[in-house]
C-alpha cells in the first residue's frame, strides 16, 4: 500500500482505493475520503452494505447476460415486451440508455465488450455463441427472431465486432439492423444524448 505522510494509515489507504475507481484522481479521491470521514457512521456503513451486497446479490442473466437479481432478468421474462426483436448492445450500460429513451420494447443481448485482438479479447471472450444459439433455437421452434438490431458504439472494435457480428448471424432468420449514422464517432452509447440516440433508434438502417 502506498504511504502518505499527509494523512493516517487508515485514510491513506482509502484515498489510494477510491483513486483507483474510474474518473477519480488523487485529488478527487482525497475530497471524497475526508467526505466519508465527515459523515454519520450509519450513513458510511450503509454505503458499505450496499457496496457488498451488489457484489453477493446481483448476477448476469442467463439469457441475455444483463445484471439482474433474479433469472431470467425482469426484461426477458416480461410478457410485455416484443420478443421478436433482439437489440445487441456492448454493456449493461449501452441497454440502459436504450431502456431510457422509450423507444425500443424488444429484448437484449449485452455482449459484454466488443473484439479487440490487441487487448486480447476474441469471439470467445464475449456472449457472441449465445447469441447465435438463441436465434438458432428459436428457429428451429419454427418462431424466428424477426429483427436482430446491432446498437453497438462506433469505435474501430465496435465496427470490427458489427461485421463479426453479421457474418455469425446471416441465415438465422433474422432481419439484420444498425443504429443510424448521427452517433459521434469513437463513443460510447451510455455517453450519447437522449436526442441523438432516440434519431439513431427510430432511422434505424439494413445491415
Amino acid at each position: 500500500m502506498p504511504v502518505n505522510g499527509k494523512h493516517p494509515p487508515q485514510i491513506a489507504e482509502l484515498i489510494d482505493r477510491l483513486s483507483r475507481l474510474p474518473g477519480l484522481g488523487p485529488k478527487s479521491a482525497t475530497r471524497l475520503a475526508l467526505y466519508f470521514l465527515g459523515r454519520e457512521t450509519e450513513e458510511v456503513r450503509s454505503l458499505a452494505r450496499a457496496l457488498v451486497a451488489v457484489k453477493e446479490e446481483i448476477s448476469f442473466c442467463s439469457t441475455c447476460h444483463n445484471y439482474t437479481h433474479s433469472d431470467p432478468c425482469p426484461i426477458c421474462a416480461s410478457p410485455e415486451r416484443d420478443a421478436d426483436q433482439i437489440c445487441v448492445v456492448e454493456t449493461p450500460a449501452d441497454l440502459l440508455a436504450i431502456e431510457s429513451s422509450g423507444l425500443y420494447r424488444g429484448l437484449y443481448h449485452v455482449l459484454g465488450g466488443v473484439l479487440s485482438p490487441l487487448n486480447g479479447i476474441g469471439p470467445g471472450d464475449l456472449n457472441l455463441a449465445d447469441l447465435a444459439a438463441r436465434l438458432e433455437a428459436r428457429q428451429a421452434g419454427g418462431n424466428p427472431i424477426r429483427e436482430v438490431l446491432l446498437a453497438t458504439g462506433s469505435s474501430p472494435e465496435a465496427e470490427s465486432t458489427c461485421v463479426y457480428l453479421i457474418d455469425l448471424l446471416r441465415g438465422k432468420g433474422a432481419s439484420i439492423t444498425r443504429l443510424a449514422r448521427g452517433l459521434p464517432v469513437g463513443v460510447d452509447l451510455e455517453y450519447v444524448d437522449g436526442g441523438t440516440l432516440k434519431q439513431a433508434l427510430e432511422f434505424r438502417r439494413q445491415a
